[in-house]
C-alpha cells in the first residue's frame, strides 16, 4: 500500500461516507488521535504527515464497527483492501523475532 495523498484522501471519503468527521488538530494525544464518544469524530494530531495520518485513520477504522453493506461497492472494495493490509501488518509484526 502506497501512503501517498491520493491514499489519504480515499480513506478521509471512507470516514465520510459512515458519517465520521475527522478533524486535524493539535493536542496531546498519546496515540496520535482521539475518538470523541459518542459523537463520530476523530480528531488527529495536524502536525502528522500523510503516512502518520493514514496510519491513524487505519487503526480507527479497525475499533469502530462499520457494516459493509450500508457502503458503495467501490467503497467497500477499498474497505476490505484496507482491512487485508492491516491485517497483513499485524501478522508480520506477531512474526518478528524478538531479542
Amino acid at each position: 500500500m502506497k501512503f501517498t495523498k491520493h491514499t489519504l484522501k480515499k480513506i478521509e471519503g471512507l470516514f465520510d461516507e459512515i458519517e465520521y468527521t475527522i478533524r486535524y488538530e493539535r493536542g496531546n494525544f498519546q496515540s496520535g488521535y482521539c475518538i470523541v464518544q459518542n459523537k463520530q469524530i476523530a480528531v488527529i494530531n495536524k502536525y502528522y504527515d500523510t503516512e502518520g495520518r493514514i496510519n491513524c485513520l487505519l487503526d480507527i477504522l479497525q475499533s469502530i464497527e462499520i457494516e459493509e453493506d450500508q457502503l458503495e461497492e467501490k467503497t467497500a472494495k477499498f474497505y476490505r483492501q484496507l482491512m487485508k493490509y492491516v491485517n497483513l501488518q499485524g501478522t508480520e509484526k506477531e512474526e518478528e523475532p524478538s531479542n
